[in-house]
């Protein structure tokens, strides 16, 4: 349990959120929300005793542990794999490593005796005899092969690494659990490894991230982090998100009467409850939903931008050719003998297990690179916008961010550039800001806008996720759905994915499948994962 008493965080004369009185109890998973730069990580690092607050404190309940997924990836570099996970455990980390130099002595003494039976009866206690075994079981349900286990974790990719310091998080069953970003750099099946061990995680969890699934498969309740508030909403993210959709809609309606109000909420009411899926959430989202009322909805205080395609054309019959496409890059095949033909109204999703081989395919498809072998042949209708996976060459200069988008456009009035800026977020003396010193997510509004100048009805998106808060990906998500052209992209989304293709090409070093299916159905399809395991040679 987790308890935050008058906590108050400022940096100079910025408050992130004040005024915050929270308890978070067992058995239950708080997702963490809110725009870049709200104060999500910060909030975590206060929990975690890493930042101190200006105002306020956290206790935690009597003898608890707490556990911490961490961030610096060379910290353990001279330990083993197990032993790193182990050392998630703290106190039985350090009373397993007093036992055996206690027995390592060449003078045990009584009195040594006496400390290493009491290490060995709390060694016990916290069922020491099981940690390595429990260790390596973690491993392996994220991916890290028992032949790495003894490895240093200097020897380990980057991406390993990741896997390994998440393991060392949930090692032992802490009673309070903080994960910010957990599924960064993990792949599908280990995500829905994790979606289901914190569904069952029976202590206290709370959670960033910026994966909607993620988020829906695992929160109980959600914190939002807006306005310099923290609040707290039983429910997933998608219950968040669509009661605050549906209380701004009343909101903004005011001549509505009571009755239809209550209504509209009744219905709502309706429609979630029918859709509680996991066990752990139903019993707090019901009981929410038996107290709901009208008041109780909150509209929320963030802004979406306004992410509209509007194709200059209709694409004609013939869009897109590919025929025996491959391509090797240091030494190894990314993919081979890759066909397929683009119908309208095709929206593809294009998967690997190696993300080179789909990246490499999209600047292919886009004319940016050559293949090794094969061709590819684009319709005269066809009109396309394409978001690369790496943006930085793009922001180099020191151009103003209305000076760089007039770069892309016919008409390069400001009023007219305004516009399309205004639909992602930046206002006032903003659009003034040099472009080569902007973030990464304010990098992915100004290239998403350079794609809704150009009225494309082609869309070439790598991993169009990336960078952005979840208003954003909410906002992109929503307008590729109701997109009346073409989509060819590549995501680790799982949400974007699911809602946004209705074809799905996965490519491989030795041929590829196509599918028109739904992606949950094609992640669990017998057929389509053995004939996967045989393509990729395993």
């Amino acid at each position: 349990m987790i308890t935050v008493s008058n906590l108050e965080v400022q940096y100079g004369k910025r408050v992130l959120f004040k005024d915050v009185n929270l308890k978070f109890t067992p058995g239950n998973c708080y997702g963490v929300i809110g725009a870049n730069g709200a104060g999500k990580s910060t909030f975590l690092k206060v929990l975690s005793g890493e930042v101190t607050p200006m105002r306020g404190g956290v206790a935690f309940g009597p003898g608890e542990r707490l556990s911490v997924l961490r961030q610096d990836h060379f910290e353990y570099d001279e330990y083993t794999v197990l032993d790193t996970v182990m050392m998630g455990h703290q106190p039985l980390w350090e009373t397993m490593n007093e036992k055996n130099a206690l027995y390592a002595k060449t003078d045990f003494s009584d009195e040594d005796g006496i400390r290493a039976g009491e290490l060995e009866e709390r060694f016990a206690e916290m069922d020491g005899w099981n940690a390595e075994s429990d260790a390596a079981s973690l491993l392996s349900g994220l991916g890290i092969a028992e032949a790495l286990h003894g490895r240093r974790m200097r020897e380990l990719n980057p991406k390993e690494k990741v896997r390994v310091l998440l393991a060392q998080a949930l090692f032992g069953k802490p009673d309070n659990l903080l994960l910010d970003e957990p599924t960064n750099d993990l792949d599908v099946k280990t995500v829905m490894w994790l979606e289901n061990y914190l569904s069952n995680y029976e202590n206290t969890v709370l959670v960033v991230s910026h994966d909607r699934h993620f988020l829906d498969a695992v929160s109980t309740h959600i914190i939002d982090i807006d306005y310099n508030e923290i609040n707290l909403f039983s429910g997933n993210y998608s219950f968040w998100y669509e009661s605050s959709q549906l209380a701004a809609r009343q909101q903004q309606n005011q001549n509505k009467k009571a009755e239809e109000k209550r209504k509209e909420l009744e219905e709502f009411i309706r429609r979630f409850s029918a859709n509680v899926a996991k066990s752990k959430q139903t019993t707090s989202r019901k009981k929410m939903l038996e107290k709901l009322n009208v008041e109780e909805i909150k509209p929320s205080m963030r802004k979406y931008p306004g992410i509209i395609f509007q194709p200059s054309r209709e694409v004609g019959t013939k869009i897109l050719a590919v025929d025996g496409l491959s391509k090797t890059a240091g030494g190894e095949k990314l993919f081979g003998n890759i066909s397929f033909t683009v119908e309208k109204d095709d929206k593809i999703v294009f998967l690997s297990r190696e993300p080179r081989a789909v990246t490499a395919l999209l600047e292919i498809l886009a004319e940016r690179d050559a293949p090794d072998s094969g061709m590819i042949e684009w319709g005269i209708t066809v009109n396309r916008a394409y978001l690369p996976l790496n943006n930085a060459i793009c922001f180099e200069s020191q151009l103003s961010i209305v000076d760089w988008l007039a770069q892309f456009s016919e008409d390069t009035s400001e009023l007219f550039l305004r516009g399309y800026l205004g639909k992602m977020l930046f206002s006032g003396e903003e659009i003034y800001k040099p472009v080569n010193v902007l973030s990464g997510g304010e990098k992915m509004r100004c290239m998403i806008a350079r794609m809704m100048i150009q009225n494309p009805n082609t869309l070439l998106l790598d991993s169009p996720t990336n960078h952005l808060d979840l208003e954003a990906i909410q906002a992109f998500n929503n307008s590729l759905m109701n997109f009346r052209g073409n989509v060819l992209m590549t995501s680790h989304d799982h949400q974007f994915i699911s809602t946004v293709a209705n074809r799905i090409i996965e490519i491989t070093p030795n041929g590829m499948v196509d599918k028109y299916m739904n992606y949950d159905d094609y992640l669990t399809d017998e057929k389509v994962q053995a004939n996967l395991e045989r393509l990729y040679g395993l």
